[in-house]
């Protein structure tokens, strides 16, 4: 498939799909963002810093599902299972994805994609040389297919795996499936 043909076409329908997912969804992020601020302290929206398309940096927006300062103490860690950090909102959140809708700015303005590699912090990229290379030749994704054949949980590993089979295999075709399926999966809650 000629790149520049499949980079175009990423493109038109990363804005599509961001615009018409921030429109779709706006009455879900206005009720979202009211509850965490009923329900606790802090921000509603999380920005962290993580690693994109050849290794550049940029800060990713979520809904905030943990508590403030959940790494004050331990410093970088990956989220566990049952993770005394999560609030209680945040569970939910974490569970239906809707963390992730703020992630719509990300793609409008060209940091992330509809699909790809989850974007890592610049923490983990540093410690483990699997995040580098050529996980970063492609831009981070809102979803990918590591969200879609694991869990949310998945061993990092195992997302890895899917991360590789996705950069070898990408294509628009590939890319829509995936959006479905990701769709599939939010409904039905399989995979969280």
């Amino acid at each position: 498939m000629n790149e520049t043909f499949y980079a175009l076409g990423k493109r038109i329908t990363d804005i599509s799909l961001a615009m018409l997912g921030g429109f779709l969804f706006l009455p879900v992020v206005l009720i979202t963002a009211v509850f965490i601020k009923m329900t606790s302290r802090g921000s509603i929206i999380y920005k962290q810093e993580r690693i994109g398309l050849r290794g550049e940096t940029f800060l990713l927006y979520k809904f905030r599902s943990m508590i403030i300062e959940a790494e004050k103490d331990s410093g970088p860690i990956l989220a566990s299972e049952d993770d005394s950090r999560v609030t209680k909102l945040g569970k939910i959140m974490r569970k239906t994805r809707m963390d992730e809708l703020p992630q719509f700015i990300n793609i409008l303005k060209g940091d992330m994609s509809i699909v790809g590699p989850r974007p890592e912090r610049p923490f983990f990229v540093k410690q483990h040389k699997s995040l580098q290379g050529v996980r970063l030749l492609v831009k981070p994704g809102l979803t990918g297919l590591a969200q879609i054949e694991g869990a949310y949980h998945t061993h990092p590993r195992n997302k890895l795996r899917y991360d590789f089979i996705y950069i070898k295999n990408r294509s628009l075709f590939f890319d829509i499936k995936i959006i479905l399926k990701t769709v599939l999966v939010v409904l039905t809650r399989k995979g969280t």
